[in-house]
């Protein structure tokens, strides 16, 4: 018997709904517990991470999630029973990944929580050999999108204005130029157009986050998805550790290379580690920098979505006509429109003594989203499809793309920041 019902609202909407119910409940007072994940040590990791204190948060985010989940269920007219089974299982997995994300190993290596979920959601669904019906259940777009719209609250253009225009003259210069250059280059070596212009906006604007609402925009592949951010990983750590090096052999300025290093790595973990190294200054500059590329991510988005619509119109309309006004809306993600609306309500209309209160509780949720997401993308991705030889090729315009970043935003970082 299936508890599938018609949608209420179609799931671009109700993630909306659901981003706000959460940031609203956190403004009333219902402030998440925040878990702690950090361990060192076998003794560290009963007692601290897998303490009963500690559980019981786990257990409230738990609580929090699976109303959000059963809602959009709810909302969307999906089976509930199916949902809630699924749910169950990659929260138990999410759970896990974080807490290996939580060793010394990967703090020393500044490694995100999403790949070790995506490697944990790999693992099992490439090695458990998982019903049909739990692969098409999986609400990997509804987590990502809740993630997103969290996401806006920590996006403020008020502390972008504050640390002057530089910064934001940056972005949007490095952001065209490389998003350009990067999608140019894939196209002429061939790689497939999702692909491409996920990869772009991985490398243009801020990595993981981009290339997410880009999917999201765009509709694309999870699978293609789950490379890209294997990629942006995958390069952000030799960056983030060589980077200053170079930067300090040459001598360049502290100023522009935290310009550099912020404008170039595309994970915000990765840029703080590396502006850590050169120092102070450095670490300021390259804060400001990528967060001034991530205010970007909504605009891109909305762009995007935009460009898609028109240059596939024979996907959308099924004829060789440019499409209307009404398709594009139809295919605009309205999950932009609630980051740029939660990022407009925490810049403008929010003091900022309730920022401070709501800001970690809302982070922590939003991280967890996206790691309920990548164990999700994980267990639907066949893991040999990662290293077909097509994604070798995207893999090598992902490399040069890359390096065209690094050039053009040293170059851009002399010209504002000496």
């Amino acid at each position: 018997m299936s508890l599938q019902k018609k949608p209420l609202l179609v799931e671009d909407w109700a993630v909306v709904v659901l981003g706000f119910l959460i940031i609203i409940a956190a403004i009333a007072g219902l402030h998440f517990a925040a878990p702690s994940y950090g361990w060192s040590s076998s003794e560290q990791l009963f007692g601290t991470v897998l303490s009963a204190d500690n559980l019981s948060k786990i257990g409230i985010q738990f609580l929090i999630a699976f109303i959000t989940v059963i809602l959009g269920t709810w909302l969307t007219g999906k089976d509930m029973r199916k949902m809630i089974i699924v749910f169950i299982v990659v929260f138990m997995l999410s759970i896990f990944a974080l807490i290996i994300s939580g060793s010394n190993f990967a703090k020393d290596y500044n490694l995100e929580a999403v790949i070790f979920s995506l490697v944990v959601g790999l693992i099992v669904g490439n090695l458990v050999k998982l019903p049909g019906w739990f692969r098409e259940t999986l609400t990997t777009e509804m987590f990502v999108k809740i993630g997103l719209v969290l996401l806006g609250t920590s996006v403020l253009f008020s502390d972008v204005l504050k640390t002057g225009s530089k910064g934001l003259i940056q972005a949007v210069a490095v952001v065209i130029s490389v998003w350009y250059f990067a999608y140019w280059i894939s196209k002429k070596m061939k790689v497939d157009d999702e692909l491409g212009i996920m990869m772009a906006s991985a490398v243009s604007i801020c990595g993981v986050s981009a290339a997410i609402a880009t999917s999201g925009a765009i509709k694309g592949d999870s699978k293609k998805l789950s490379y890209v951010v294997s990629m942006v990983l995958l390069t952000a750590i030799p960056m983030m550790i060589f980077m200053p090096v170079i930067a300090n052999a040459f001598q360049f300025p502290e100023a522009v290379t935290g310009a550099w290093l912020g404008g170039t790595i595309d994970t915000t973990g990765a840029v703080a580690a590396s502006g850590t190294l050169v120092g102070d200054e450095a670490l300021k500059v390259s804060t400001i920098v990528k967060f001034s590329q991530n205010v970007l991510l909504g605009i891109a988005a909305f762009a995007i979505s935009v460009y898609w619509t028109i240059t596939k119109k024979e996907n959308v309309t099924g004829v060789d006509q440019k499409p209307t006004l009404s398709i594009i809306w139809e295919r605009f993600p309205k999950f932009v429109i609630g980051f740029v609306a939660a990022s407009v309500f925490f810049s403008f209309f929010i003091s900022q003594e309730t920022i401070a209160a709501v800001k970690n509780p809302l982070k922590n949720m939003q991280t967890l989203w996206f790691v309920l997401a990548f164990t999700s993308i994980g267990l639907e991705t066949n893991f040999k499809e990662l290293f077909r030889k097509n994604n070798a090729i995207a893999f090598g315009a992902f490399l040069i793309a890359q390096l065209f970043n690094i050039i053009i935003t040293l170059i851009i970082a002399f010209m504002l920041f000496k």
